[in-house]
């Protein structure tokens, strides 16, 4: 009796391992459809997530932003200047600007381009001037510091990318203005032309009389010339008259002029024209006044 119920407990032993064997290649079967199922989900919320990644490294990689540039002729250079954001660059008034976006829209986005400028010394919402074009330009007359920015837009669809830049710095420096007492047109190549010292000057009219009140000529800030080599050197006269050197004399100069920084300038002084100096004689010219 005692050996048969060690064989009945042996039998229901072997039941209860069959069943649990079984049940475990189920539940792994289970496991394993499961898996794919849940796979397949994780797989689609990884390449969901891998996509809202990528659009946002769009905003940052470079592929659709701008390169803005600010470019202008210098006269202290006597050269084009392109300064591009955070950097500066001093020149003088007037200053013809030329704001140039160089935007980068590989995956053809529409966008839209604001340009603000505004005072060094103010806030970004004092605005000067905004333009909404993609290449402009702007004209400043004034002393002082200048900060210009670019912003786009990119935009398709549902789908938007910021663009800033930091700010361009241009400076107009303080306006400057001083006369020589004279000049010796003879053809030597040396001093040959009335030259003044100007700087950040933005109107200007300058006439000439004799001594007798005839007029002999007048000169403005847009037929004057830049002496090559001394970007602050402008020419108002050469000495002549209808083509003719003008006799040896005392001639009179009116000035009027304004500078960048609001200062007017009104000089009336005589200058010495000596048509005959020659290097090695007694020279009566020079001197300066403001």
């Amino acid at each position: 009796m005692h050996l048969k119920e060690q064989m009945r407990t042996r039998k229901m032993t072997m039941k209860i391992k069959t069943t649990l064997a079984i049940l475990g290649v189920l539940f792994t079967m289970a496991c394993s459809t499961d898996g794919d199922e849940y796979g397949d989900d994780f797989a689609s919320t990884r390449q969901n997530t891998t996509s809202e990644k990528s659009k946002a490294e769009t905003a940052t990689s470079g592929e659709n932003e701008a390169a803005p540039c600010v470019t202008f002729y210098s006269v202290d250079e006597e050269d084009t200047v392109t300064v591009t954001p955070g950097e500066s660059q001093t020149a003088q008034a007037p200053l013809n600007i030329s704001l140039t976006a160089n935007v980068s829209n590989p995956k053809n986005y529409k966008y839209i381009c604001e340009w603000r400028i505004w005072e060094a010394d103010k806030d970004e919402s004092q605005t000067l001037v905004t333009r909404f074009e993609e290449n402009t330009t702007y004209l400043l007359t004034r002393s002082g510091g200048y900060n210009i920015k670019l912003y786009v837009t990119f935009s398709q669809d549902a789908d938007t990318i910021e663009y800033e830049s930091e700010p361009i710095s241009v400076v107009i420096s303080e306006s400057k203005l001083t006369c020589p007492d004279g000049f010796t047109p003879n053809n030597d190549s040396i001093n040959d032309t009335y030259r003044i010292t100007a700087q950040s000057i933005i109107k200007l009219d300058a006439k000439f009389f004799s001594r007798w009140g005839e007029k002999i000529h007048t000169a403005t800030l847009e037929t004057a010339k830049h002496v090559e080599g001394e970007p602050n050197k402008l020419i108002l006269w050469d000495g002549k008259k209808n083509g003719k050197v003008v006799d040896n004399g005392i001639y009179l100069l009116y000035l009027d002029a304004l500078g960048s920084d609001g200062r007017k300038y009104k000089i009336k002084k005589s200058i010495t024209v000596m048509t005959d100096y020659r290097e090695g004689t007694e020279n009566t010219t020079g001197g300066g006044d403001s």
